[in-house]
């Protein structure tokens, strides 16, 4: 694509470029081409409002500011408003604005702007407090608004309302995001939505650049998803103890749980998996001399107790960012200049914070929607030059491993989610989660007493690696030479490269398990895509076949269903079915089978 160079600049300026062949000197040297694409399709329509949905780290924020430069330079419009989802992401597009000499007012609250500035950069919350500030501030003067990570307008009610009051009288409205899909069917403000031929309400963008298209152009890195199962004790609030193996199927409270058992930094799991992302960033350092790692924790105590983990297996601090404020604003931009190792931090960084030397990062929160899982692996892929790649550590839950699995895929909102009869809600859940992953700050969400349980012990097994949609490796336990060869892999390689070594590094653990005496195989000697995580679906067929079963015998036998069930659960262990993992519940379907065959 050919770029044409400004033909005049302004005073106010660095460059406002005449054709936006090059980017605003201090943000790039010259536009992406999907930017460029962007641009020209802006100027040639003309719209008041324009959707860009462009992956995490593909340059929303260049792109943004660049039509903001023109715009001002043409005097489509005389001033500029940023509204930003964090107080430090305001801060971080003041910062990147002023670099190209737009000046905004992130500290801005009310009253009359400086005639220093250009316009302001505020939070949605601040426009959700006092939105006729903002609408008067429009109507005064033709406005630009830059509505970053667009879906937040849709959080809550009061929130879409004030965006919409505010800023309806705009000039023109630039609305951005790397996700544009939710959980709810609640509206977005000035996103157009088209109706398929499903009958669904989806989202319309105005310019698409995917995860995929960005892959292949060089300008986001690719992901290597390394995911780690192992057994797993609990004791629920009813006081039984389970105990279950990471990954197997269960139900969704038993995975739930599982899982947070996984993540208590008391277990085994944690220090296991920390050591192994540590092993992960020694080998990137020796190619990426900067590159940082970043555990994404769910609350403050554990984010804690993570980092002084931290300390103790690499003898070095851990910064440590738990809410978010100025103090925090300023600790991620430390580490950012920094070359620290590690940073732990609880919710905020997950996204658009823009921290490019990370490249290692441990999944350590049980928020699993898209959304989250989204803009949490988009602070890993932010290519700096050709060839780094980012690893990020999973706990194995099928959901996550899904999300690993389509990465390259494109969504859009949907307003309309049918549902088939005798369905359970596929989105109930992932809306309670959503809710808790777009808070902003770090509160008590009574989620303790909700799910009192108290985790008894974990340890961690290496599982598996994901790449590119394809799943390698075999079973190994950590320190293993099977994981010291996935951990091992180059900071610096080709896409194809890191697929070829891959299969490499499977192949050679395939050839060692079957030199290896059968007593020795203490793991699951199975490859990868032989090895699929379960589905909850799958689960719920076996409970059904077990309570058929039990009709079966109830019938047989004379003695009533509970009865039955009580008896599986003394001979064979475990805890009620609703609550039984697969391997649990085909124990009992066998047993009672055994039952029946005998009666006959």
């Amino acid at each position: 694509m050919t770029t044409t160079a400004a033909t005049s600049t302004s005073h106010s300026h660095h460059l406002s470029p005449a054709f936006p062949g090059r980017a605003p000197w201090g943000t790039a040297s010259k536009l992406r081409a999907w930017q460029q694409g962007a641009m020209e399709k802006y100027i040639q329509e003309q719209p008041r409002d324009f959707l860009a949905v462009a992956t995490p780290g593909a340059g929303k924020t260049t792109f943004a500011l660049t039509l903001a430069s023109w715009l001002l330079h043409h005097h489509v419009v005389q001033q500029v408003t940023v509204v930003a989802p964090t107080e430090h992401l305001k801060k971080q597009w003041a910062e990147a604005a002023a670099r190209i000499g737009i000046r905004l007012d992130p500290e801005y609250s009310a009253g009359p702007l400086s005639k220093d500035y250009h316009g302001v950069a505020v939070t949605y919350a601040g426009v959700g407090v006092r939105p006729m500030l903002h609408r008067n501030r429009s109507e005064q003067r033709k406005t630009l608004v830059i509505l970053d990570e667009i879906h937040h307008a849709g959080d809550s009610k009061s929130w879409g309302e004030a965006c919409l009051e505010a800023f309806e009288p705009a000039t023109r409205r630039l609305a951005l995001t790397g996700t544009p899909f939710r959980s709810d069917t609640n509206p977005i403000p000035f996103v157009t939505y088209e109706e398929g031929t499903d009958g669904i309400r989806r989202s319309s963008a105005d310019y698409t650049y995917g995860y995929g298209s960005a892959l292949a152009d060089h300008v986001v890195r690719p992901v290597i998803f390394l995911s780690y199962s192992g057994n797993m004790r609990w004791r629920t609030k009813a006081g039984d103890e389970i105990a279950a193996r990471l990954g197997e199927p269960m139900t969704k409270d038993a995975i739930s749980q599982a899982w947070r058992t996984a993540l208590d930094p008391r277990g085994e799991w944690m220090p296991s998996v920390l050591r192994a992302a540590d092993q992960r960033l020694t080998e990137v350092r020796k190619s990426i001399p900067d590159a940082g790692a970043l555990v994404i924790a769910s609350d403050q105590d554990s984010a804690r107790a993570y980092a002084k983990l931290i300390r103790e297996i690499t003898g070095s601090k851990a910064t440590l960012v738990l809410s978010d404020d100025a103090g925090a604003s300023g600790r991620i931009d430390d580490f950012s200049g920094s070359t620290d190792r590690w940073m732990v931090a609880v919710r905020m960084v997950s996204e658009g914070v823009d921290v490019p030397r990370l490249a290692v990062g441990v999944y350590a929160t049980t928020i699993s929607t898209p959304l989250f899982f989204a803009q949490a692996v988009g602070r890993f892929v932010r290519s700096r030059r050709r060839g780094e790649t980012a690893s990020v550590f999973l706990p194995t839950v099928p959901d996550l491993l899904g999300f690993a699995n389509e990465m390259e895929v494109e969504r859009d909102h949907a307003l309309d989610k049918p549902r088939k009869e005798g369905e359970e809600d596929p989105y109930a859940e992932e809306e309670k989660l959503l809710q808790e992953a777009e808070k902003q700050q770090d509160e008590d969400t009574g989620e303790q007493e909700q799910f009192a349980f108290e985790a008894l012990e974990s340890e961690a097994v290496f599982d598996r690696v994901m790449y590119n949609g394809a799943e390698f490796g075999m079973q190994a336990h950590p320190g293993s030479e099977e994981e010291q060869d996935y951990l091992g892999i180059p900071g610096l390689l080709e896409p194809d490269q890191v697929q070829m070594l891959l299969q490499k590094r499977q192949a050679k653990q395939i050839a060692h398990s079957r030199k290896r005496p059968d007593t020795e195989a203490d793991l699951l000697e199975l490859p990868a895509e032989r090895r699929p995580v379960v589905s909850h679906k799958e689960l719920m067929e076996l409970r059904k076949q077990l309570n058929t079963m039990v009709g079966a015998y109830v019938h047989q036998s004379g003695k009533p269903h509970g009865v039955i069930h009580t008896e599986l659960r003394r001979v064979c262990g475990g805890p009620p079915s609703a609550e039984a993992t697969a391997g649990q519940l085909r124990q009992r379907i066998a047993k009672v089978q055994e039952w029946a065959t005998r009666m006959k």
